[in-house]
């Protein structure tokens, strides 16, 4: 269900000073993290839009915007296309180790769903059939989804699983974190080898993740091993970089 606009009051921003030295859209970029901050925006509210609140306050569409990219670079706001402006719900922030989306999700109290976008059986390409250690052409699983936070969109996810697990059902993938599937069937994940990128979203993760035209995305490639060494996950992830970042910890040797 799409949220109406909040209009902060004018109140809001009756202190202006337009004649003085702090430009006029840093003044405006505060006041609004002020009422994010203090509750007047609530996470997952939309922001009155820019046209609108420029007119409100008689300052130009390009201080407002500038204003509100401000807000979106501090991860406060995030610009959802066919939505508007949103607060953010807050960041799920993902440490670099061996975890799942959903069970980070659930740790940032925050509640998974999943769009089943398509769960077939393919022939492996040389790529894949390099990640899960079989042959090309080896039939494979190729399953893909879109992963919802508090029902925003965070996330497509593409995995790819040996033949062994034709077996896995829409069901399963709607309802199961796909590494609690896998512990359901007896297999533990002992290891995996990650690489985190980022590059410029396609057409289709644009509008699958609600983003602007060009957004950026963070991206991870993961292949996941079992305690006996076999691999048994190959996956491509992109998220939406407002809503999801990795951290990891450094120590000096």
């Amino acid at each position: 269900m799409r949220k109406t606009e909040v209009l902060l009051p004018l109140s809001t921003f009756a202190d202006l000073d337009r004649t003085g030295p702090v430009p006029l859209y840093y003044q405006v970029s505060q006041r609004i993290q002020q009422a994010i901050l203090g509750g007047q925006l609530p996470p997952g509210s939309r922001l009155e839009n820019e046209i609108a609140l420029g007119d409100r306050l008689g300052l130009s569409r390009p201080t407002i915007r500038k204003a509100i990219q401000e807000l979106v670079d501090k991860g406060l706001l995030v610009r959802r296309r066919g939505v508007g402006t949103q607060v953010v719900h807050g960041q799920v922030t993902r440490g670099v180790e061996l975890t799942s989306l959903h069970d980070d999700l659930i740790r940032s109290g925050k509640k998974p769903s999943t769009k089943l976008l398509s769960l077939e059986v393919l022939k492996a390409d040389s790529q894949v059939a390099e990640e899960l250690a079989v042959a090309p052409g080896t039939e494979i699983i190729r399953i893909e989804r879109l992963r919802y936070a508090d029902s925003i969109p965070v996330s497509v996810m593409v995995n790819y699983l040996p033949g062994q697990f034709r077996g896995i059902s829409v069901s399963d993938l709607e309802e199961l974190g796909l590494y609690q599937w896998l512990r359901l069937q007896g297999i533990t994940i002992r290891v995996a080898k990650q690489k985190i990128s980022a590059r410029k979203a396609s057409n289709k993760e644009t509008d699958l993740l609600e983003l602007e035209n060009g957004a950026a995305l963070l991206t991870m490639d993961r292949t996941a091993y079992d305690d006996e060494g076999r691999a048994i996950e190959y996956g491509h992830h992109c998220y939406s970089p407002e809503l999801y970042s990795f951290q990891a910890t450094l120590v000096q040797k």
